[in-house]
């Protein structure tokens, strides 16, 4: 190939990736498998390689980074890189809003609001269509440059785009915005850390912030980063609307954010608030909080600046999802399943709207891993609405040498030998139902709306039953009587009566109920259902070999190894006999009978519907439908009712139909049903 050549070709491979990078960054549109962009992108590096007079600096294989910075030079911005004032409440933002209007002289105010990425805030600045320079924010008034980190980030285009249907930009553009670490991207990079070694991650956020601040560009382009442009400095040409800006910027090449809204007022302020505190566990980046802007530039001018911030824009905070206390030492709980896990008892700290005062610590090899300590100082994390976990030793605050933990020999409940199962992070008790902790945790399981349903039998009352020696077993509750309840604490004639009539009308249970209530290990609601439609009745299951079981749908060889050494201990054996003798009639699982429209489907159900869950469930199976409990690309159809979560969202990222309550409702008549 001779030079000619080489330049058309490179010219054509240059303009094929930045549509690849479009799409893929702005339009969330991805053309081509990851492969043949790799491909595109090692040909042009060849041919930069053999011709390297034809490589320019807004080529994408500037994305690969460069040779090592002996430092960061000082950038005076050129327009101050200002913080906003920060609220925390409702009243904050209404007052906001009132002098906003009060000093614009109106009666309403429109405001473009958006998350708040927890990233670095980074200055772009164009010349001609071309990136120019890079500038983190430093003290607002001056910044550093990291122009060759920034130009490995792919999501920051090198060169502007031009439309046709969109004006051109001005010769000097300079864009704001935010440089982040996607969730995902972090996790995937832990996860090839741990395995190499190597040292972690320790949050998205200052991961971002270090990987922008390499000397070396090349770790730069090494890290998962990602970029939302926010705003552009005032130029010639530039729309008077800050909403119509981000659109603009959006067209000449810059992702924004897609979850950015026009409101009115702080009534419109506060429900997007509200909305994206609801979404938030959701979105694939952390966020602290969402900004509001005044949408109209000239009344931005207006209002002007005070100190070091606007008046015309605001962040509002979420409450603070991690924070710092200290760990007086380390508790043992054991689950329903034997399985013993380590908490973190804590000086009571406010993390994520709560006050936590214990955290897990998942398991010995996690403990292991993070290095803690009781005395030690940490970091507790609660992220939406999970269980609140120690994320890390605060270094440097260790006193002394506090020793390792060590898992206990015997559980700390029963006295039972602890073991370890080869391949296993989770130590267990082997005391099974002779531990009174198992013990107390099987019977609520047992009792359990989706099990047994047993109104009235909640926690205290199994605790009070269990301490009291009138119940060892989950048929010791068929044996009870109203002299014994009446002793209780709490126990009125009237409520004593009430549980052994719910007792009563327990003892019909489907045989899918049934085994889900046993608390056999893996065994869930859709396990359950299989086992019981295809062996038909406890007896036969009583004999199924491990290789019978792993025929059944949904039961692999770790599930058919449980349920047989459930059915195969002679004790558990012990406990359904004594259910048949107090009177345990377990019903087989009928064969769906008539029309089965929904065969072959797999339904999942989200959100609050008109119905019980329990009913709809019922009827998408009657009609022939599997009902499983999460979204994968096997979903045919999600069910989602009034506040639908993750699973509404997982599914339409999937393509995954999703139907409300009143379409199921009118499906459902369809078949006349209801």
């Amino acid at each position: 190939m001779d030079k000619a050549q080489a330049e058309a070709r490179i010219a054509q491979l240059r303009d094929e990736i930045d549509q690849h990078d479009y799409h893929y960054y702005v339009l969330d549109d991805p053309r081509v498998p990851d492969a043949e962009y790799d491909r595109l992108m090692r040909e042009l590096q060849a041919l930069e390689e053999g011709f390297p007079d034809l490589a320019s600096r807004d080529s994408p294989t500037r994305r690969v980074g460069g040779r090592p910075l002996e430092g960061f030079e000082e950038v005076r911005h050129r327009t101050p890189m200002l913080s906003l004032a920060n609220a925390f409440s409702e009243d904050e933002i209404r007052q906001f809003h009132q002098r906003v209007i009060k000093g614009l002289e109106t009666d309403h105010a429109d405001y473009v609001a958006e998350p708040k990425l927890d990233g670095v805030a980074i200055s772009l600045r164009y010349e001609n269509g071309l990136l120019e320079q890079a500038a983190t924010r430093g003290d607002g008034a001056t910044g550093e440059d990291v122009t060759a980190n920034a130009q490995t980030i792919a999501a920051i285009p090198l060169r502007l785009r031009r439309r046709d249907d969109a004006p051109g930009w001005p010769a000097t553009l300079e864009v704001r915005g935010e440089i982040y670490m996607p969730l995902a991207g972090f996790t995937a990079y832990n996860e090839k850390a741990r395995r190499k070694g190597a040292k972690e991650l320790v949050n998205p956020r200052n991961a971002a912030a270090g990987s922008l601040r390499q000397l070396d560009s090349r770790l730069t382009a090494q890290r998962p980063l990602a970029f939302y442009a926010y705003s552009m400095v005032a130029a010639e040409g530039v729309p008077d609307s800050h909403f119509e800006a981000l659109q603009r910027l959006k067209g000449w090449g810059f992702p924004v954010n897609p979850e950015v809204r026009r409101v009115r007022d702080a009534d419109g302020c506060l429900e997007y608030y509200e909305a994206m505190a609801e979404k938030r566990a959701s979105l694939p980046y952390e966020i602290d909080g969402v900004v509001f802007k005044l949408e109209m530039r000239e009344q931005q001018e207006t209002l002007g600046f005070v100190s070091r911030a606007p008046r015309w824009a605001i962040a509002q905070k979420f409450p603070a999802q991690e924070e710092m206390t200290r760990l007086l030492g380390i508790d043992i709980q054991v689950g329903r399943t034997g399985a013993l896990t380590p908490v973190a008892r804590l000086e009571p700290v406010f993390v994520g709207g709560v006050t936590v005062t214990n955290a897990t610590l998942h398991n010995l090899d996690e403990i292991r891993r993070k290095d803690v300590r009781a005395g030690d100082w940490v970091v507790v994390r609660r992220a939406g609405d999970v269980i609140p976990e120690v994320a890390r030793v605060v270094p440097g605050r260790r006193e002394g040498d506090p020793p390792e933990f060590e898992m206990p020999e015997a559980c700390p409940v029963c006295g039972s030998a602890v073991e370890r199962e080869e391949g296993e992070a989770v130590f267990r008790c082997t005391g099974g139902l002779f531990c009174a902790a198992q013990r107390i945790r099987s019977i609520q399981h047992f009792a359990s709306r989706k099990a047994m349903d047993i109104e009235g039998l909640g926690e205290k009352l199994v605790v009070q039953l269990v301490e009291s020696g009138m119940v060892k077993s989950i048929a010791d509750l068929y044996r009870l009587d109203a002299g014994q309840l009446a002793g209780l604490e709490r126990m009125g004639e009237k409520s004593a009566a009430n549980l052994l009539a719910q007792l009563e009308r327990s003892k019909k249970p489907g045989l899918d109920r049934l085994l889900y209530a046993l608390g056999i290990r893996e065994v869930g609601e859709v396990t359950a259902v299989s086992l019981a439609r295809h062996f038909g009745s406890m007896e036969k299951l009583l004999v199924a070999s491990e290789e019978e079981l792993i025929e059944v749908p949904d039961v692999g060889p770790i599930v058919a190894s449980h349920v047989h050494a459930f059915f195969s201990e002679e004790h558990n054996r012990e406990i359904l006999f004594e259910l048949e003798q107090a009177g345990l009639r377990w019903q087989p699982l009928e064969d769906p009978a008539g029309e089965q429209p929904l065969a072959g489907q797999t339904w999942v159900l989200t959100g609050t519907l008109s119905m019980p869950r329990a009913r709809a469930r019922s009827l998408l199976e009657s009609l022939g439908a599997r009902v499983t409990g999460s979204v994968s690309a096997r979903t045919s159809v999600v069910l989602a009712g009034e506040e639908a979560g993750t699973k509404r969202a997982k599914a339409e990222k999937l393509g995954i139909e999703f139907i409300d309550d009143e379409a199921f409702q009118a499906l459902l008549e369809g078949y006349g049903i209801l």
